[in-house]
């Protein structure tokens, strides 16, 4: 049986770097290929202009695309790509944050009888704050600290939720119980 395995979590959690290690370790017990979708990838295929209102193409303003455009464009991206590693019996580790998205990713789970795994990993503030200022994205601080807010208390992430604060990928890894994350329905 497949499994697909959700890793969700504000900015500066650690989410890509969590689903890789976990990616290599899920090889190592099991022997499968694990197939690891990183959402953000699909994000940063969006280039826009520096200056979104002084944009000229053909001498007129350009149309800006709408973020839930973005955000609907990069979920429909994610679910067809886990959909088709399913399909082709490979286990599936996504990255993303999940704001409401969850009954969309359960379905996929369903449709490939998938055993479907939630982890929401969180951070105290100061060392999410502290993660972003290191890797430079200083405009995603107020963003990571309102999602971290919104994510640790939404009902559907109470039981899924993992602190790494301080701890390495490796720790998480080692400290993850995977059976303690499934979605049972």
């Amino acid at each position: 049986m497949a499994k697909l395995i959700f890793v969700s979590g504000a900015c500066g959690c650690g989410k890509s770097t969590f689903a890789d290690a976990y990616g290599k370790y899920l090889v190592e017990q099991s022997g499968r290929t694990v197939y690891i979708i990183h959402g953000d990838d699909f994000h940063r295929g969006f280039i826009e202009p520096k200056d979104k209102g002084d944009y000229f193409f053909s001498g007129e303003t350009s149309e800006q695309v709408q973020w839930k455009d973005v955000l609907q464009f990069n979920w429909d991206c994610i679910i067809n790509t886990a959909d088709r590693a399913l399909r082709q019996g490979l286990d599936v580790i996504i990255d993303y944050v999940i704001e409401e998205e969850l009954p969309r990713v359960q379905e996929l789970a369903h449709r490939y009888c998938a055993e479907f795994y939630y982890i929401v990993l969180t951070a105290a503030a100061e060392e999410i704050e502290r993660r972003i200022r290191k890797r430079g994205d200083l405009d995603l601080i107020d963003r990571a600290l309102f999602l971290k807010k919104k994510l640790d208390s939404l009902p559907e992430n109470q039981g899924h939720l993992y602190d790494n604060t301080y701890k390495s990928p490796k720790d998480s890894v080692n400290d993850i119980v995977l059976t303690q994350y499934l979605v049972r329905d």
